[in-house]
């Protein structure tokens, strides 16, 4: 779903990034979390609800012990 982000918000990577180019930035209000590819910054973004993406990093950390 890509929803307006409100005015203001700020779009940030993660400072794991490994500044090749293959990064998402996320931009967050109370209440949404944005996501956009950082090679095409203007191509769109998904927008989450904060709790499902607050879901889909606990997902991600859980897959990511798994594989350690």
């Amino acid at each position: 779903m890509s929803t307006p982000i409100p005015a203001g918000t700020t779009w940030r990577t993660s400072t794991r990034s490994q500044g090749n180019g293959a990064c998402v930035e996320v931009a967050a209000s109370s209440r949404l979390v944005a996501v956009r590819d950082t090679k095409n910054r203007n191509g769109g973004h998904l927008t989450l609800t904060r709790s499902a993406f607050d879901a889909f990093l606990d997902t991600m950390r859980e897959r990511a012990q798994h594989l350690s």
